[in-house]
């Protein structure tokens, strides 16, 4: 049989691309040619460009819209001023007005032809005449593509459709000039690869390897924008590899490749890069596909053994051991995502599910008593169910029958915490006591003091389960007596 041609067959590919753009765009032209017969009346052209053209063709085009336009960003407000549900300047001194219209997010760019200082992102904002100039400024060839409005024209001068189809990222012009311009684009590079699944050409990694010193004119609030944008793509592994093997994250995430551990002579450790890696894949396999991707599940599963290289300990044996890395793993989380400029609450998550992620593996060999459970559910807290999670996905032995008994074993642990959760609250566990009960039966006011007893109780009831408020009263004055508190 004669093989296909090639280039018939690319042709064919690219045709289907098209036509799927021009469904999506069907959808949105009821707003888009709108907007642009406005622009057109005035004697301006106006065009959708970057990502929503690329979108468009992978199908997955949403409701944020992106224009670019010869018509300057004062002409720009007068045009959409009375056409939007809502208008907004905030990137008007680098051309984009915002606007709402009809449940679509639009921002509409003059055409720009930026000139960069190169110490920093920022460029010297120009804005230029012609949409060729426009496209051949923009990162990536896949994000140079244009659609006409209200005519549907499609310009794709630097290939970047056949890219597309091919699977392919690289750059309009010279990776070198592009990155130089804005070393950010590195980072985009990493995310794209695992959003759209694509490769970097071979000119596009070079370029990278050797301009990863450069990321250090980023900010480090934008580098964490796209650190966290690639932890939710549907395949964060690639561009973490990527990120790796270039270079880049031993700038702005070195715990990472610090993971890449020599093996001793006897093996007696996994590779924990690859290892981490593997429980992120198999954290994400056990998100609900309903509420989507889970960031801090996420961050916790790769970052969890970033303790075992400050740890690594090898024994008089023959073994190598990683006593406390979930502690110093905990601390190590919160200094890089605090450096990072996380949130709050989702660095403090990410590190207490580093830090308990070991708990289970301290019962795993017996049977769980009842204090056992209160302590690992109170202690998880709201995280209990990431932390069920990620417990599950850090099994990646090999060995099946290991597999099969350690997934057993936590089995029985969540059956364990149901029985008990049937009998008594296990999502609140409280002191039997309440702090005005503590300060009239000992006769204190409020204070330190109470608080040690509060805790007591605590203690008490995560050990005994609930007592009669009788029960817990003598055992308070027990309490009281053996701190030599004297007699109420």
């Amino acid at each position: 049989m004669q093989p296909p041609d090639q280039p018939a067959a690319d042709a064919a590919r690219l045709t289907r691309a098209q036509q799927d753009a021009v469904a999506e765009l069907l959808r949105i032209s009821p707003v888009a040619d709108d907007l642009g017969k406005l622009f057109q009346r005035s004697g301006f052209q106006l065009h959708l460009v970057g990502g929503s053209v690329r979108d468009a063709l992978l199908g997955v085009l949403g409701n944020d819209l992106d224009f670019t336009t010869d018509a300057r960003p004062a002409q720009i407000l007068d045009l959409v001023r009375d056409w939007g549900d809502s208008v907004w300047e905030t990137g008007i001194e680098f051309g984009t007005v915002g606007v709402g219209k009809a449940g679509f997010v639009i921002e509409i760019t003059t055409f720009r032809s930026d000139q960069y200082d190169g110490d920093s992102r920022n460029p010297v904002v120009t804005f230029g005449d012609t949409l060729d100039h426009d496209l051949q400024r923009r990162d990536f060839t896949v994000n140079a593509m244009a659609v006409s409005l209200p005519a549907h024209e499609f310009t794709d001068p630097f290939g970047g459709l056949r890219d597309l189809a091919a699977g392919r990222l690289d750059t309009p012009a010279a990776p070198e000039q592009s990155f130089g311009d804005d070393p950010l684009r590195m980072l985009r590079a990493v995310r794209f690869t695992s959003q759209l699944r694509v490769t970097p050409t071979a000119r596009v990694v070079a370029a990278m390897t050797d301009m990863a010193p450069q990321l250090a004119r980023i900010t480090v609030e934008r580098v964490q924008v796209e650190l966290r944008k690639l932890m939710l793509t549907a395949n964060p592994r690639a561009g973490l590899t990527l990120m790796v093997d270039t270079g880049l994250a031993e700038l702005v995430l070195p715990e990472l490749p610090a993971l890449k551990l020599e093996r001793d002579e006897h093996h007696q450790h996994k590779d924990v890069y690859q290892h981490s890696l593997t429980v992120l894949e198999q954290a994400m396999a056990q998100e609900d596909p309903a509420e989507g991707a889970d960031e801090t599940l996420r961050w916790a599963a790769l970052l969890h053994d970033i303790g075992k290289p400050a740890t690594r300990r090898f024994e008089p044996d023959g073994g190598v051991s990683f006593h406390h890395h979930e502690v110093v793993g905990a601390k190590l989380v919160r200094k890089r995502l605090r450096a990072l400029k996380f949130p709050k609450n989702l660095t403090e998550d990410i590190a207490d599910l580093t830090f308990l992620h070991l708990r289970f593996h301290g019962y795993a060999g017996g049977e769980w008593t009842d204090s056992a459970v209160r302590r690992y559910v109170t202690d998880a807290g709201e995280l209990l169910p990431r932390l069920h999670k990620l417990v599950r996905a850090d099994c990646t032995t090999r060995n099946k029958r290991r597999r099969a008994a350690l997934q057993g074993a936590y089995d029985s642990l969540e059956r364990r915490i149901a029985e008990l959760a049937a009998a008594e609250d296990l999502a609140r566990v409280r002191p039997d006591l309440d702090g005005n009960a503590i300060m009239q039966l000992l006769n204190i006011p409020p204070g330190p003091l109470v608080g040690r007893a509060w805790s007591f109780l605590k203690e008490l009831r995560l050990e005994r389960g609930p007592l009669d408020p009788a029960d817990a009263e003598v055992e308070l004055l027990a309490w009281a007596k053996r701190e030599g508190l004297g007699t109420p």
